[in-house]
């Protein structure tokens, strides 16, 4: 017989679910990939705009009081100017405009050389543009020549197999003035002995090798003669002006035997300690130097040009 009075025992199994882990990286990294998509593009647009469109766009933004027209020459304000209308003047100014006929003519542009020049000042502006125009050519002529010398010097110097040992003493650079040439003693290495005017074996070699170089262009020579400070000169008489001035005459002769015309000589003067090599120690072996300087011509004077 069936035990119909047992209990029925439901068995009900809790299945516990995971902690929920949390996505707000995913939200900072989805707002980081937009905001370097967003960067990317706009360097892209940057770089595909044209400076006109680059001009609108800050101008649309940014509206300005002034209303550009396309007058103009280009100048100062990029080829635009302002109307004497209402809108284009700001609040309580206005319109002030003088023309000097007189000096500036009409066609010609205010502010530039020509238009400052033209009228009654046509002649000498003239004149003037034309000196302006040659000094400028004659400098870059100057350029190109000192570029090949310096490289010519150094070229005449590395032919020579004593002078690689006083490489260190050798400078030639250019300079607003021309081109520098600096023979310089290094501590330990004189390019003088002390005291003498006369200059080493191998520091003649140097100065004779660059001589025909000079003579092949004809910008004039200066010649300078540089000591250091707390030189010991034993004759009271002869101290360091007289050493450097000395020294700077001997270069013109050694420059001379070998092929510098004595006309090419602009000066030659002795500097003593006023010049320094390196202001901050005036004592430093350095400063005791010839420098060769071969200076920009002067531009020739037009026909009829007056003071």
């Amino acid at each position: 017989m069936a035990n119909f009075d047992q209990p029925i025992i439901i068995k009900k199994i809790k299945k516990h679910k995971h902690a929920h882990h949390g996505g707000a990286w995913k939200i900072a990294y989805a707002d980081f990939v937009t905001a370097m998509m967003a960067f990317f593009l706009l360097l892209w647009l940057i770089s595909m705009t044209t400076p006109e469109q680059k001009e609108g766009l800050a101008s649309y933004f940014a509206p300005p009081n002034i209303s550009p027209t396309t007058s103009g020459s280009g100048g100062l304000m990029g080829g635009t100017a302002l109307d004497d209308n209402a809108d284009a003047l700001m609040r309580g100014s206005a319109p002030d405009v003088t023309v000097d006929a007189s000096v500036t003519p009409k066609g010609e542009e205010f502010g530039t050389v020509t238009g400052a020049m033209s009228g009654r000042d046509q002649q000498q502006g003239n004149e003037f543009e034309a000196s302006n125009a040659s000094q400028y050519d004659l400098k870059a002529d100057d350029d190109q020549g000192f570029h090949s010398a310096a490289a010519s010097i150094r070229q005449a110097w590395q032919s020579l197999p004593d002078i690689t040992e006083i490489a260190d003493n050798l400078i030639v650079e250019e300079t607003d003035e021309g081109l520098n040439i600096r023979i310089i003693d290094q501590e330990g290495r004189p390019m003088f002995p002390e005291g003498s005017k006369y200059p080493n074996e191998v520091t003649r070699q140097a100065i004779a090798a660059i001589a025909p170089i000079l003579q092949k262009l004809s910008s004039p020579v200066r010649i300078s003669g540089h000591t250091a400070a707390g030189g010991v000169y034993a004759n009271p008489r002869y101290g360091p002006w007289e050493l450097s001035a000395d020294r700077a005459n001997t270069v013109r002769q050694i420059l001379g035997e070998f092929g510098l015309a004595d006309d090419r000589v602009y000066s030659v003067v002795g500097r003593s300690t006023v010049d320094p090599f390196f202001p901050n120690d005036p004592y430093m072996a350095a400063n005791e130097r010839i420098e060769i300087t071969l200076l920009h011509e002067e531009p020739p004077v037009p026909a009829g040009l007056k003071p």
